[in-house]
């Protein structure tokens, strides 16, 4: 719900840290590609791939927290989601995009997995068992870690995929 922002946006802020320029992450290189553009690296999670335009050094958190906002929090519809669901739909939009967020939504909800979230899938969402739709949600997104098979990252991602379902069903159950 909407109170729920500034809320989720610290938990996630949590995970992304402060600047760092590892030549080695994909997602610090302005084209995505390592060694192909200019390795501007990524702070607050905010990353020369998806910003490539955008000074990353010099960012203010402030400045990612807007970021956060326009560009996931609102893309997922995190005001229309129950607690619990929105932050970790948010936290999966972060890492993985919008799109696929949502589709993870879906497939955790019952709802079509087109990436779509309208009508439908806001109501299959009311519908679902908070609960039952977290740890749904969070089996997908690991079998989803399972299909971009990176070593390097993949303990850190699995770690911090755990702790957000945790907190999701911490803040669902809250409000309970």
């Amino acid at each position: 719900m909407q109170e729920n922002y500034d809320f989720a946006f610290e938990l996630v802020i949590g995970h992304e840290g402060g600047f760092q320029n590892d030549s080695a992450d994909r997602g610090n290189w302005t084209t995505g590609k390592i060694g192909s553009g200019v390795n501007k690296g990524t702070k607050f999670g905010v990353s020369a791939m998806a910003y490539p335009n955008l000074d990353i050094r010099n960012l203010t958190l402030d400045q990612a927290k807007e970021i956060y906002r326009k560009d996931y929090w609102a893309k997922v519809q995190g005001d229309a989601l129950p607690h619990g669901l929105d932050y970790l739909t948010f936290d999966c939009a972060i890492n993985h995009g919008p799109q696929r967020a949502v589709k993870l939504l879906q497939e955790a909800v019952g709802a079509s997995p087109d990436g779509a979230l309208g009508p439908r899938t806001l109501a299959a969402v009311r519908a679902a068992d908070g609960r039952s739709a977290i740890i749904k949600m969070g089996t997908e997104r690991d079998e989803f870690f399972d299909d971009i098979n990176n070593a390097r990252f993949e303990d850190g991602w699995r770690n911090r995929a755990f702790e957000t379902c945790f907190n999701a069903y911490d803040l669902w159950l809250a409000r309970q």
